[in-house]
């Protein structure tokens, strides 16, 4: 997109398009060539036209990460793409404002300005700088069509000095020509770019899977979860960490927090009456023994993330379920156990394993009404599978 066709969708004629654009994907989903054609009824200009069926699209997809905000948006695939979750963004900002109440913070290639926004509702200055011109272009449209306050602008985020500003905020590229890259130093900007910042006060939001042996002294590690889904690592400057790891659980009753302080270790143990399965924030951060201690219990395996205990606990960061019985785990045995109870819709959760689920599924060949869940796991080392129910 040119920043003159995003000049002309943010103009009241622009809009009223796009609005009849939204309401043709609305009225046709997934038949863009039908939007399209409804929407050049209305403006012949083609190079228009495709532009507000675009945002249109791209503003429908856009409602999962920013809700009621993303109709009024502004958006390019990649962008979105790459853009965090509001609730993970909001998390994140709010976090910074309480450490530096009122301050000011420089987003680091701030695309369209997702985590800008953030920062701006959490009460901070909040700045934006991007080597993109049209992504600035569309974190200014952002900005003002929410009514905050930013300041954004076109350059290189690796050649500012931060200095002037109470934090910085960065998230490195993880994608190229060929896909994801999985060497930091593939990053753009790079690792050593990374741990340049963090020696000063900032925060750096990384790939989740990124190993505890890569995190500096001092620097707080914190992953994220939002609806059961992990999204992010965040790595946090030693003058703003207040522990070494973090796992924080997003969901529709609130947000909690589990640190390695509430964790005071746990022992391998038989199965009992309940299973956990926790968080993959917590599994990510290597809290699962807190979870376990956390429900009066142990673990299944030393090496796998199970939890196991006597009592049912309600808990945010792992979910329970009520141990039905041991079955047997040689594939022949556990068909007919199966059979002989008349399951035929089963869910099958595996961990340290080998199996593939929708495999299995195929080859146990099932008939019947009822409904169950299968956990396949370690136990104490040996295969085991156990019938549960979700409580």
């Amino acid at each position: 997109m040119e920043i003159a066709t995003l000049d002309w969708l943010r103009t009241s004629e622009g809009e009223r398009l796009v609005a009849h654009a939204s309401r043709a994907w609305a009225d046709h989903p997934g038949d863009p060539v039908r939007v399209a054609n409804v929407v050049r009824r209305l403006e012949p200009d083609a190079e228009k036209a495709a532009a507000a069926t675009t945002q249109a699209q791209l503003r429908a997809k856009a409602a999962v990460k920013f809700g009621s905000a993303a109709p009024l948006m502004f958006f390019t695939p990649d962008a979105l793409e790459q853009a965090t979750r509001t609730r993970v963004a909001d998390h994140r900002a709010a976090r910074l404002a309480a450490a530096i109440p009122g301050g000011s913070v420089i987003d680091l290639g701030c695309g369209i300005g997702g985590d800008l926004l953030a920062f701006a509702r959490a009460g901070l200055v909040a700045a934006g700088i991007d080597q993109d011109p049209v992504r600035v272009a569309m974190a200014e449209a952002n900005l003002a069509a929410l009514g905050l306050a930013g300041a954004v602008m076109v350059g290189d985020a690796t050649t500012i000095d931060t200095g002037g500003f109470d934090a910085a905020f960065a998230d490195p590229a993880r994608r190229g020509g060929r896909g994801r890259v999985f060497d930091v130093e593939g990053w753009t900007p790079p690792w050593s770019w990374v741990l340049d910042l963090l020696a000063r006060r900032s925060l750096v939001k990384v790939a989740p899977g990124i190993g505890h042996d890569l995190v500096p002294p001092g620097v707080e590690a914190e992953w994220v979860s939002d609806g059961g889904e992990v999204k992010e690592a965040v790595l946090w400057s030693p003058s703003l960490a207040t522990t070494d790891r973090r796992a924080t659980v997003i969901g529709e009753g609130g947000l909690a927090t589990l640190t390695e302080d509430d964790d005071p270790g746990a022992e391998v143990r038989e199965v009992g009456a309940y299973l956990y399965e926790p968080d993959g924030a917590v599994i990510r951060a290597g809290l699962v023994t807190a979870v376990a201690a956390g429900v009066g219990g142990g673990l299944v395996d030393e090496h796998i993330a199970y939890v196991t205990g006597d009592d049912a606990f309600r808990t945010p960061f792992a979910r329970g379920y009520r141990v039905v019985e041991h079955l047997p785990y040689r594939e022949k045995q556990l068909r007919a156990a199966l059979h002989e109870r008349g399951i035929g819709r089963l869910t099958i959760k595996k961990r340290g394993v080998q199996v593939v689920p929708d495999e299995l599924r195929k080859r146990l060949a099932l008939r019947g009404d009822e409904e169950a869940t299968l956990v396949l796991t370690r136990v104490a080392g040996q295969g085991t599978a156990l019938l549960v129910e979700p409580f």
